[in-house]
């Protein structure tokens, strides 16, 4: 038993990943490339191998003949006799090589081809190991800045967090781990190359799947997510069990869930809003916090026009417009906001829908006298105390769902 080699495989095949069947055949190959370069041709060479004890033997093949004129691949009967007296001519005799014989060139043939082999298996483990990972999040150690990408050390590879995929803000340290999401992994001469992000929408949906019990077993689907990282997110989230209410299962108890995600996400705002079918009540959904009076979508044209109360138009658009944008991203419609003077002026509100609500304001207004009174009808649970000192007129209802 070749103790050594066996020993030398083992290791090779528990450090690096390497099987002991792949390197045999390496072995095998340049056994062969070495008896090529010292004897000139290696057609006629056998390498033998037991790949249970890694003991090894190569013959030569050569015809026995009268007369040698190749004594690459022929032998003399003479010689051929002192090996085995039963040979006759034309018989095929196979003569043991010793691998010691070998060349200094020979050898260093050898030694490179298992080199080389060693190498490309080590590449094709680590390209198997990161492909797996292929759209899913991955920790990586942050080793340094390289003008102004940043390297990340993922544990067998390095990976190149390039400008493009970082959020504008974000600064980090040497030996910080950060979670990064893997967009692609492709397989080159010199390595895996694995282009990783931080921008993109899927490392949201991966973070909730590893904090949220119920998105990972398929309870609770992320329909939907639209992004602008580092500032804010919107998630629509739909459940497969009545019983679970999906934003509750995503915000967890006191926001405990969500909250590790915007920690990881270095304080990046999340709204989790329920997904519809129901392509108006989505849009308004998606609209939140923002109030919506009303929504006319077109599913074929994939447009909707949506109608706000005037003091709610400038949250419907959002700082920079961002929460119209990030809603239309969401659902997948163009989105026309209008307040409801807007709406009046253009008729597709009738004229006297201010004095209908005014009216209807009216009725909830009656009675403020003795420094408390309630805000809602009679049979609202809802109780508004106000200080006695406070100015009625200034007071904000809060309408309740129903009234």
């Amino acid at each position: 038993m070749n103790t050594e080699l066996l020993e030398a495989l083992n290791i090779l095949e528990q450090e690096k990943n390497i099987s002991k069947e792949t390197m045999m055949d390496a072995i095998e190959n340049s056994l062969i490339s070495a008896c090529k370069n010292h004897f000139g041709t290696s057609d006629n060479i056998k390498v033998i191998m037991d790949h249970e004890t890694c003991d090894y033997a190569v013959y030569a093949e050569k015809e026995v003949v009268e007369e040698v004129f190749d004594p690459a691949i022929e032998i003399s009967l003479e010689d051929a006799e002192k090996l085995d007296s039963a040979l006759q001519i034309g018989d095929v005799a196979q003569i043991p090589i010793e691998s010691k014989s070998f060349g200094r060139i020979a050898t260093q043939n050898a030694k490179n081809l298992i080199l080389q082999k060693i190498r490309e298996e080590e590449r094709k483990v680590v390209y198997d190991q990161y492909f797996e990972k292929e759209k899913d999040i991955v920790t990586g150690i942050v080793q340094r800045y390289v003008g102004r990408n940043i390297s990340i050390n993922l544990g067998r590879a390095d990976a190149m967090l390039t400008e493009n995929e970082q959020v504008k803000g974000e600064v980090f340290k040497p030996t910080e781990r950060i979670k990064l999401y893997v967009v692609e992994v492709k397989n080159t001469p010199k390595g895996p190359k694995i282009l990783v992000s931080r921008t993109h929408p899927e490392l949201v949906k991966r973070l909730f799947e590893a904090e949220v019990a119920e998105v990972k077993d398929g309870t609770v689907e992320i329909k939907s997510i639209a992004r602008e990282a580092g500032s804010r997110t919107k998630m629509a989230v739909w459940s497969n069990d009545e019983n679970v209410d999906p934003v509750g299962a995503c915000v967890g108890m006191n926001g405990s869930r969500v909250n590790a995600v915007v920690n990881e996400l270095r304080g990046e705002k999340i709204d989790i809003i329920n997904w519809s079918d129901n392509p108006a009540l989505l849009i308004e959904n998606a609209l939140s916090p923002a109030k919506v009076i009303s929504v006319m979508a077109d599913p074929d044209e994939k447009a909707a026009s949506v109608i706000v109360p005037d003091y709610q138009l400038s949250l419907a658009i959002g700082k920079e417009g961002q929460n119209a944008r990030l809603a239309a991203r969401l659902t997948g419609y163009k989105i026309d906001i209008k307040s409801e003077t807007q709406a009046i002026e253009s008729g597709e509100l009738p004229e006297d829908y201010m004095e209908q609500m005014a009216m209807m304001e009216d009725g909830y207004s009656d009675g403020f006298e003795n420094g408390y009174e309630e805000a809602y009808p009679q049979d609202s649970e809802e109780i508004y105390e106000a200080p006695e000192d406070e100015n009625i007129e200034e007071i904000e209802f809060i309408e309740t769902d129903g009234e």
